[in-house]
């Protein structure tokens, strides 16, 4: 610990966002950086507490307090070491993580002044790719072969772990490129696709095979013998057009692996059944998302099948990170205005008495989409879509009050018989995915990621893709 007082004389300091004026009009990611000597002092703030409730609270058990005294002491390269060797993809994590870690840290939960953990992290990683302490490593192979399915966080740390570790490893992925939902349901503005580009790029080097605009379905195994040749894979449709197991082996394509890895995440969003969703202008908020996140790549889209809250009155329901995601397109789209509502009450400011450490605080986020432009209500149920001529025009909604729960039952629900009309011309639906139907596999087949936790963070995702490899290396090295 280089300075065991810094806690006590230096306030935890934020590299904030752009001004807004400037960034709604691109795409350019919102947050800002600090300089160097800032950053170390902000480092310097860590207290290296005796039971670092920051390192518990990682889902990753990344060791905060070990790199943050050698950022502070301008070892970067050293607190790469420290920081990589938990984290496959901190330049990921250190823009999007809502940070547990912060919110169990000593200085948090005395004062309400955390150590700034997401945004060091962010700082010693790009700190690494800039001055090269980044760079392709090639492991000795072992001759096994593994696929993953799903090129999301959960597949790609997957991918890497065990590429890592020798095995030759095959990543497919429906989508024209990797990334899952850090390419296409997360904005620009929060994390540029060349960040992800940049690391697909060292991944390649390092010899992992990317198969996009693959969707393939899992053959398992009918027998002992075929089970120990390991599992195929049906290609149901590829960029190359085939339509078939046979089709690809008549090209020499392996389709045998020696362990599977389904990382395909939870992709059914959650609807709103209620009359009029049949009206045009409702759309799930990934239709959205991910079709900006296209056109900023390049693709075009017909008028009839844009998705753009140009001059229009949208409305959001969902109150998550989603939802905000949604506000600030909207905002860049050039939206006549933007009204957010969920259907929980609004939760308090700064401390929730009703969430105490370690449970995860629940209390008011105001995210730098919410500054740009929007309305934001609480405590309202949607009871039907109003349209005319086909197309949407308003949402009605009621408010609701809660009760509390008594025991261990959970907060109830009650119409106030309140109504009233939100007109909207664009009805974006955020309000998250629903956990999927996981059946049974052989055992050379593994799961990882949103596909076994449900609608989870990043961070989590990457964790279960750690302890995947971790499973599928003893389970090949055992054979």
């Amino acid at each position: 610990m280089g300075d065991s007082k810094a806690f006590l004389t230096i306030h935890r300091q934020e590299a904030g966002y752009r001004s807004i004026h400037e960034r709604i009009t691109d795409y350019g990611e919102v947050e800002q950086t600090l300089n160097t000597r800032e950053r170390k002092l902000q480092a310097s703030r860590c207290m290296d507490c005796g039971v670092p409730f920051c390192h518990w609270s990682c889902p990753l058990g990344n060791k905060q307090p070990e790199w943050q005294d050698a950022l502070y002491k301008g070892k970067w390269k050293e607190a790469y070491k420290i920081l990589g060797s938990t984290c496959d993809f901190p330049e990921f994590t250190g823009r999007i993580c809502p940070a547990p870690c912060e919110k169990s840290c000593v200085l948090k939960l005395s004062c309400d002044e955390p150590v700034t953990i997401r945004e060091n992290e962010a700082a010693i990683v790009e700190a690494a790719f800039r001055e090269g302490y980044i760079a392709p490593v090639n492991p000795k192979r072992n001759g096994k072969k593994v696929a993953v399915i799903g090129a999301g966080p959960a597949g790609l740390v997957v991918a890497n772990q065990l590429n890592r570790k020798g095995y030759h490893v095959t990543v497919f992925d429906k989508a024209e490129a990797p990334g899952g939902l850090l390419r296409y349901g997360i904005p620009n503005f929060k994390l540029h696709k060349t960040i992800i580009d940049r690391r697909m790029r060292l991944l390649a080097e390092e010899g992992i095979r990317f198969e996009m605009n693959t969707e393939v379905s899992l053959t398992p195994a009918l027998s002992k013998g075929e089970e120990e040749r390991g599992c195929s894979l049906h290609f149901i449709n590829t960029a190359a057009g085939f339509s078939s197991l046979s089709e690809r082996e008549g090209r020499g394509e392996a389709v045998t692996f020696d362990a599977i890895c389904l990382c395909t995440g939870a992709e059914t969003p959650r609807d709103l059944p209620i009359p009029g969703r049949h009206l045009k202008g409702i759309y799930f908020a990934l239709d959205m998302l991910a079709q900006q996140n296209r056109i900023i790549d390049g693709m075009t889209f017909s008028k009839d099948k844009l998705v753009n809250a140009k001059g229009k009155k949208v409305l959001v329901i969902g109150g998550g990170d989603t939802g905000s995601d949604c506000i600030g397109t909207s905002v860049r789209h050039g939206a006549t205005s933007v009204t957010q509502i969920e259907i929980m009450p609004q939760p308090p400011v700064g401390h929730n008495p009703a969430t105490p450490w370690p449970q995860w605080p629940v209390v008011l986020k105001t995210t730098s989409s919410h500054e740009e432009g929007c309305t934001r209500r609480w405590s309202l149920a949607s009871n039907q879509f109003i349209g005319k001529n086909g197309k949407v025009t308003g949402v009605e909604v009621e408010e609701v009050e809660w009760i509390p729960a008594t025991g261990d039952g959970r907060m109830t629900m009650k119409p106030t018989g309140k109504k009233e009309v939100i007109e909207a011309d664009m009805v974006l639906l955020a309000m998250g995915f629903l956990k999927p139907e996981v059946p049974g596999y052989p055992e050379s087949v593994f799961t990882a990621g949103d596909l076994i936790l449900g609608p989870s963070l990043v961070v989590k995702a990457m964790a279960t893709g750690r302890d995947a490899a971790c499973r599928i290396d003893r389970y090949l090295s055992s054979k």
